[in-house]
């Protein structure tokens, strides 16, 4: 998975945390958890605001 596998890491992610409200995660938090998703391959530092932001909003989707 890269950064821009928004959808992807979505559902990655609530399978890794079923019980977290996607809304209450800090940026900080969320960027941690994408990078240590299974099958997670690009670098740390190619992520910002704009694609956490796109990443939670998918997980806000998938949850609903």
């Amino acid at each position: 998975m890269k950064w821009t596998d928004t959808r992807e890491i979505a559902i990655a992610l609530v399978d890794a945390h079923p019980d977290v409200d996607p809304l209450q995660v800090r940026f900080t938090d969320l960027h941690a958890w994408v990078c240590a998703l299974p099958g997670f391959a690009d670098a740390p530092e190619r992520s910002g605001e704009k694609i956490l932001e796109a990443i939670q909003m998918a997980w806000i989707d998938e949850v609903e």
